[in-house]
């Protein structure tokens, strides 16, 4: 059961992530937050926020993932968790920059 957690818990923390942030944005644009932190409006720091929040949280359980402790004694199951702790770590990138960098709301 450990095995398949390490397979998994990448793309599960990128699902949670990204619905989070989703969630935010539309918690942001439905509620009208507005207002300025240091000089950047309140949205765009909140999301900028989360995103750098959710990239650590991935480099994270990427670097656990390679830890010689908290590996899998399977040689297939660390090489698979890996991978898929990098792809997890470039699909928040990837998936979650547009909601950080776009307008926030329409």
């Amino acid at each position: 059961m450990k095995d398949l957690l390490r397979i998994l818990i990448a793309p599960l923390v990128w699902l949670a992530t990204f619905s989070a942030i989703y969630g935010l944005l539309g918690l942001i644009c439905g509620h009208g937050i507005g207002g300025t932190v240091l000089g950047l409006s309140l949205p765009r720091v909140l999301l900028i926020t989360a995103y750098a929040l959710a990239i650590l949280l991935q480099v994270a359980l990427l670097a656990v993932l390679y830890h010689p402790r908290l590996a899998s004694r399977s040689g297939f199951v660390r090489f698979v968790s890996r991978i898929t702790g990098w792809v997890g770590l470039v699909a928040t990138g990837y998936a979650l920059f547009p909601a950080t960098v776009s307008s926030v709301c329409l």
